[in-house]
């Protein structure tokens, strides 16, 4: 199968461009590592794929208009603790 036909096959099936598929799914575990990690922003945009914190930054503002510390200040702030709970 040519790259074009695969290209336009798989836009026909799951409504956007391999590439930007690639993108949401990078973003989605993006969002993953930040809620559920303490890793730097620069090593979470290695682990998925993106070449700098920079490009992952751009990605995460465009996708869901935050910045990855403002996400995850968000999401860290939603979750209680076990002593904040039981306190």
């Amino acid at each position: 199968m040519s790259l074009r036909t695969f290209a336009r096959r798989f836009n026909e099936e799951v409504g956007v461009s391999p590439g930007r598929w690639l993108i949401q799914q990078r973003v989605l575990r993006a969002r993953h590592l930040l809620e559920s990690t303490d890793l730097p922003v620069d090593e979470i945009a290695g682990l998925v794929g993106f070449a700098t914190g920079t490009s992952l930054r751009q990605h995460l503002r465009a996708a869901i208009g935050v910045s990855p510390l403002s996400y995850r200040r968000t999401f860290r702030g939603l979750t209680a603790s076990p002593a904040a709970v039981s306190a």
